[in-house]
């Protein structure tokens, strides 16, 4: 392995306290977005798969994940939730504005318990989903539910491929420390060009943007019989310029209606 022995003979420890936090964060706070998470996991894989007891650690890993994410996930339900509606956008930013907490926002309202799943595989939308999930009060238990399953799916599925990919990799016993090299040199400047981002758009002018409690499913589990009923009004937006979403009757799903003035997708 040459050179990069030390960081192969690390040991589990530092991938897991790696692993564990950069999970959390993405999941549960606004810095998570600038974070390499999807990447670390696969790199995180391929690693464990150099060390004697591998297999064991990453199936071990890939439950600690889950619990992360899960985690993660309801600490940003309840930043969302304590917000009473209103969310801070930035002007002119990069991903926290009114334009993607918007997409969101529908995401949620078109598709509610499914959004939550499709929200784990899409980095940006992974870390602002729960917050506006939260500030939208979706109805917690069907979030919790939505949210395990999406954790249970993601994390092991990253890691193990990581994993398996390293399997193949050791075949070849010059590739490896190359491989491990380069990824780990990869997730290092991510890291830190995403501090930096993070950095640059906190300091943007700040906008509020208002989720309607209606935007998000609200409707408790389990749903049982009942007949058809119309769905309230749904709105979501900034100040003036406030979006509508009207119901359709008999269909479950509502057209969107955007201030006259402005065009939601540019």
């Amino acid at each position: 392995m040459g050179s990069f022995d030390p960081l192969i003979s690390a040991g589990p420890a530092l991938v897991w306290t790696v692993v564990l936090t950069f999970v959390f964060l993405e999941c549960a706070f606004i810095l998570g977005l600038f974070l390499p998470g999807d990447s670390m996991l696969l790199t995180a894989g391929i690693v464990m798969a150099s060390h004697s007891s591998g297999e064991t650690q990453v199936w071990l890993l890939s439950v600690g994940a889950m619990v992360a994410a899960i985690a993660g996930n309801q600490v940003g339900y309840a930043v969302g939730r304590k917000t009473g509606h209103k969310l801070v956008a930035r002007k002119n930013g990069r991903y926290i504005n009114t334009e993607n907490l918007t997409r969101v926002a529908e995401l949620l309202q078109r598709h509610g318990f499914f959004a939550v799943l499709i929200a784990r595989w899409i980095p940006w939308v992974r870390t602002l989903c729960p917050m506006v999930a939260g500030a939208a009060e979706m109805d917690h238990r069907r979030y919790t539910i939505a949210s395990t399953i999406g954790a249970i799916i993601w994390a092991p599925v990253l890691l193990l491929m990581g994993y398996y990919a390293g399997n193949f990799i050791l075949q070849i016993s010059w590739l490896m420390p190359l491989v491990v090299g380069s990824l780990v040199v990869f997730l290092v400047i991510g890291t830190v060009i995403g501090i930096r981002q993070y950095r640059h758009e906190m300091a943007q002018p700040t906008e509020d943007f208002e989720v309607d409690s209606a935007t998000a499913d609200t409707t408790p589990l389990p749903a049982l019989g009942g007949g058809e009923h119309e769905p309230m009004p749904r709105s979501y937006g900034t100040g003036a310029q406030r979006w509508e979403l009207q119901p359709r009757r008999g269909d479950h799903m509502s057209s969107l209606h955007e201030h006259p003035t402005r065009e939601l997708y540019r």
